[in-house]
């Protein structure tokens, strides 16, 4: 297995199909308004099974707490067959960190792997590096720039996406993640046998929720299409392109379950 610094490259690709479809209807009484308009949406590609990822994870854990950031962690699974099966990882992130890749045209798909705001990668222990790709974030471009809020209605989230006020974005997919906080795991075989490593808003379920056309717009998802055990919140983004060519960020909100 060929080495980069800091980091676990991957050449072998396979195609993964997303799952999940929410049903849409008439949003209802907004209650407990998320704050929106965040500067960067960071995701990280780590595997338990990588050497290299713990101290990514780490910041990922720090940047975690900073509400002007949504930091999520994208657990990967081709790097399973190396002596440790990561209990988190899921297929689809593989293809989302392949699709990022194929869009940059640079093919460049390592662990850990931060993509910031949908188009600049970095190493993901790179705290200096992932600091500058935020502050490059150029709102000129519509990164970032479509105001998302979400709220909890009862038994429902109910998710807003303003007016575009940029003409770089004009339509994107809407996306709603369940995450869970912060997920200790005993790693006894690999890599990292021995350690325990907390990893910090892991993505557990990812579903469309529809798709935005540059118009205000406001759907509401069934909590119970989110929830599974360990979950207790949720992140929410505007995505131009589509999740097979998946382009910059236009917007994101987050909430809390509990």
């Amino acid at each position: 297995m060929t080495t980069m610094t800091a980091s676990h490259p991957i050449s072998r690709w396979s195609s993964t199909l997303w799952s999940g479809a929410l049903g849409i209807c008439a949003i209802v009484a907004v209650v407990r308004p998320v704050h929106a308009d965040p500067r960067a949406v960071v995701e990280l590609f780590t595997s338990q099974g990588c050497s290299s990822c713990p101290p990514a994870d780490q910041i990922i854990g720090d940047l975690s707490k900073d509400p002007s950031i949504i930091a999520l962690s994208m657990p990967i699974d081709y790097w399973d067959y190396l002596g440790w099966k990561d209990t988190l990882a899921d297929s689809r992130f593989s293809a989302r960190q392949r699709a990022y890749s194929r869009m940059r045209g640079d093919r460049e798909v390592y662990t850990p792997q931060v993509v910031v705001n949908g188009s600049t990668h970095v190493i993901g222990s790179d705290r200096a590096g992932i600091e500058n790709a935020i502050g490059k974030t150029d709102k000129g471009t519509g990164v970032m720039s479509v105001p998302v809020t979400m709220s909890l209605s009862g038994k429902q989230i109910n998710v807003s996406v303003a007016a575009s006020k940029e003409p770089a974005a004009s339509r994107g997919e809407v996306w709603i993640c369940s995450i869970s906080k912060s997920v200790p795991i005993a790693i006894t075989r690999g890599e990292n046998r021995g350690q325990q490593v907390t990893y910090h808003n892991v993505v557990r379920n990812l579903l469309k929720v529809g798709d935005w056309t540059g118009r205000p717009e406001s759907w509401t998802v069934p909590i119970e299409n989110l929830t599974r055990d360990g979950v207790d919140g949720a992140v929410v983004y505007v995505q131009d392109g589509s999740r097979e060519k998946p382009g910059p960020m236009l917007g994101a909100a987050y909430t809390s379950l509990h």
